[in-house]
């Protein structure tokens, strides 16, 4: 403890190449949506269909374009079956200019019902704590329920010295029992990580993101039109993700015992640790002429 997000390449590879061992320990093991997304898409979604893992193209679309870093390391490759988790990354910037050469408008297309992985209507929904994945506002309510028997609906965020870092902090019986944070941008991000190197990080979790204001704002996101103020632009792509019917992640979803029994084999199986986590690799630096410290 304290436990770090993993969902963000960014910030993974520069947790690997910069401060190697003494943060990648508390990095959380679970794979990003992402690579999670790419496992069920090509073991279970294929087997489902009969189709082995290379007989499946996985295209995922991502506001960042490190997850096309993300999606190429080796740790996601499947020697067994030669086939990546995730095949193809593209940008929402990159899908808009593809819409916009084959001259499409998105308001002329017809609606069709979405298709669901795991069976039954599917329909889009946000979640509760932001555009950035809500990874802070699900353990939290978990962990008060879990370790303290404390049903909370909606936590209360103190914002610090900026808007890319703010508290949560959970109380029971008087005491703060709970202390998390979202730290969004580099700047928050070598506060945290120095602090965590000294041994004075009070929180139990904290959410990380490379970019400022979180994913919606990534960095392979669609650009504001001419014209238009970047604050005011990422005020709207806000607006319309949260007016998104929102729906609050339920541990115990039959749908997600039904992947843990008949994908994985249980919660605790060899296939779910295989599947579900990953490991991370501290980059080596090079000695060179020009970083010699003579």
């Amino acid at each position: 403890m304290p436990m770090l997000t993993s969902s963000c390449p960014g910030w993974v590879c520069y947790a690997e190449k910069t401060h190697g061992s003494h943060i990648l320990p508390y990095i959380s093991t679970t794979k990003s949506p992402q690579q999670i997304m790419g496992s069920i898409v090509k073991d279970y979604f294929g087997g489902l269909h009969g189709y082995s893992p290379s007989r499946v193209y996985h295209v995922s679309v991502m506001p960042c374009f490190d997850k096309k870093l993300e999606a190429s390391r080796p740790d996601f490759y499947d020697d067994q079956h030669e086939t990546r988790d995730v095949d193809c990354v593209i940008s929402t910037g990159e899908l808009e200019l593809m819409i916009q050469k084959e001259q499409i408008s998105l308001q002329e297309l017809q609606d069709h019902p979405l298709d669901s992985i795991i069976g039954g209507d599917h329909t889009v929904n946000s979640h509760t704590g932001g555009g950035s994945g809500g990874y802070l506002e699900h353990v939290a309510k978990y962990a008060a329920s879990h370790l303290f028997n404390l049903d909370i609906d909606k936590l209360s965020y103190k914002t610090m010295r900026n808007a890319d870092l703010r508290e949560v902090s959970i109380e029971a019986d008087g005491e703060t029992v709970l202390r998390f944070a979202h730290a969004y941008g580099f700047r928050n991000i070598q506060n945290i990580v120095q602090k965590n190197k000294r041994g004075k990080l009070a929180y139990d979790f904290v959410e990380v993101m490379a970019c400022p204001s979180g994913c919606l704002n990534g960095g392979g996101q669609l650009h504001a039109p001419d014209g238009e103020d970047s604050k005011e632009w990422l005020a709207t792509v806000e607006n319309i993700y949260s007016s998104v019917p929102c729906t609050e992640v339920k541990s115990d979803s039959p749908a997600l015992d039904r992947l843990y029994s008949d994908w994985l084999g249980g919660k605790d199986s060899e296939k779910a640790k295989q599947c579900l986590h990953t490991q991370y690799h501290e980059v080596e630096k090079m000695s060179t002429a020009l970083n010699i410290k003579w």
